[in-house]
Order: structure tokens, then C-alpha cells, then sequence
């Protein structure tokens, strides 16, 4: 009888033991921020949905709308937050100094879509972003053209890459922005109303100190966060600057492909 026990005993410290081990292999943790002060896109949902989806295996995904959360204590727990269609004024003058320490610290920033039609008059955010919003045509089809497929966000795509959306222009060409680096374009002649001179850049990146920033103009539509391609994009995009990349499984991914 003494042995059962013992045994039962032996059995059960092993459980909590390796328990307790599994539990301490916590995922790393990336927030979405969603507050809008200003328009407010009913693709949201469907871009917060996207993220958890394409993150799972990676990272947990905590969204959120209240900017309440943008202290110094809080960032701490996160590798990256990502601006999903936020607008506006969004964040106080401590929320800003919180979120700019956690940038150049090392904290990465991820900004879909409408991310530059925000905080237009923080100076720090301007040069962060690369380029603010500055208005839009009506939503068409567009070829882009991927200038640079060396990044993790881009290794999947095609050179021309066609596709529908909200193809914004910006209030000055991020490509003339001390730091930025061009990833792909629009190739203005195959849309209406590009604006941008023939020189469309549509998504970029840029270190802010220590910090891995990254930007896609895409995602207005609920059907881009249903596009297994932008999707995979999103998510190469989020896990470089949360630097948590992958390889990238491009084989798997279907593609259009323009001549």
C-alpha cells in the first residue's frame, strides 16, 4: 500500500511539474489599438478578427479601443501594437510620451490602413508614419508593384500584385522621408485618381530608434482581411516589427499575377 502511494505521489509531482513548466512558455503578447476619433470603418471587426486568425500559432492578441492603456507599465507587456484603422487624435500628451518610449525602446509598431489618418499634429507620430492621409479616390482595382520582396512582408507577393481597395494618397511622398524604406507602389495608370505624381508608395518601413516600424496602406475593404495573400502580407508585416518573423510559406498562397 505504502508503495501506491509513493507512487501516486511520484506520478502526480511530475504532472505539476511539467504543468507549471508549460505555463511559464507564455506566447509573446501584441495589442490592437482600434479608438477613432474621426471616420470609423465597419471593416474593423473584420481586421481584428484577421489578426487573432493569422497570429495564433505566433502570439496573443489583446484589442482594444481605450487609450487608458497606453502607459509605460502596460506597453511593457506587449512586442508590438498595431494601429488598425485608428483616426484622429487618439492619444493624450502621457499616452503619447508612453507609446514613443515604448517605440524606441524596442517595441514595434504595425499601421494598416488608416493608421496614417492619424494624429496628424504629433510630429513624432509624422515622421514615424513616413507620410499622414491626405484624401482618396473611390474604391477600384489597382496593380501594385513590389519593389523590394527581400522583406519578410513581401517575399510572398507577386511583382504586380492586383487587387481592390481604398487606395489612399499621402500629404508628401514617404520616399523623400530620411529613413524610409519603399516596399511596393501603385502603378498610378492602371486606377483613377492616384494623385501622387506617378510616385504612389504604399507600404514602407522605418526603425525609430530601436524600434521596428511598419506600414500597409491596404485593408480598407472587409474583403481585404479575407485575401489569403494580404492576410499572409499582415502577417509577415506584424511579426517583423514585433520581431517574431518566420519563414515565409509562399508556395501555399495563391496570387494574382498581372503581365
Amino acid at each position: 500500500m505504502l508503495r501506491v502511494a509513493i507512487s501516486w505521489v511520484f506520478i502526480f509531482g511530475i504532472a505539476f511539474i511539467a504543468g507549471t513548466a508549460d505555463d511559464s512558455v507564455a506566447k509573446p503578447r501584441i495589442l490592437v489599438f482600434t479608438k477613432t476619433a474621426a471616420f470609423h470603418h465597419d471593416s474593423i471587426p473584420d481586421g481584428i478578427k484577421c489578426v487573432r486568425e493569422i497570429l495564433a500559432q505566433d502570439a496573443d492578441v489583446d484589442q482594444t479601443e481605450d487609450n487608458t492603456l497606453f502607459t509605460q507599465e502596460n506597453l511593457s507587456k506587449y512586442r508590438a501594437v498595431v494601429f488598425l484603422s485608428t483616426t484622429g487624435d487618439v492619444l493624450d500628451d502621457a499616452q503619447q510620451k508612453a507609446f514613443q518610449s515604448f517605440i524606441e525602446s524596442g517595441g514595434g509598431f504595425a499601421g494598416i490602413h488608416a493608421a496614417s489618418d492619424t494624429e496628424h499634429d504629433w510630429a513624432w507620430y509624422d515622421e514615424m508614419i513616413g507620410a499622414h492621409f491626405a484624401g482618396h479616390p473611390a474604391i477600384q482595382q489597382a496593380v501594385v508593384i513590389v519593389e523590394d520582396r527581400s522583406h519578410c512582408s513581401t517575399q510572398m507577393l507577386p511583382e504586380k500584385w492586383q487587387r481592390t481597395d481604398e487606395w489612399y494618397r499621402f500629404k508628401r511622398n514617404p520616399r523623400k522621408v530620411d529613413g524610409i524604406h519603399v516596399l511596393a507602389r501603385l502603378d498610378e495608370s492602371t486606377f483613377e485618381g492616384g494623385g501622387m505624381d506617378g510616385d504612389h508608395p504604399c507600404m514602407w518601413w522605418r526603425d525609430m530608434k530601436s524600434g521596428h516600424c511598419w506600414y500597409t496602406a491596404g485593408g480598407h475593404t472587409k474583403e481585404s482581411f479575407a485575401d489569403p495573400l494580404f492576410r499572409e502580407h499582415l502577417k509577415q508585416g506584424i511579426l517583423w516589427a514585433a520581431k517574431l518573423e518566420k519563414p515565409v510559406k509562399s508556395a501555399t498562397i495563391q496570387s494574382k499575377t498581372v503581365q
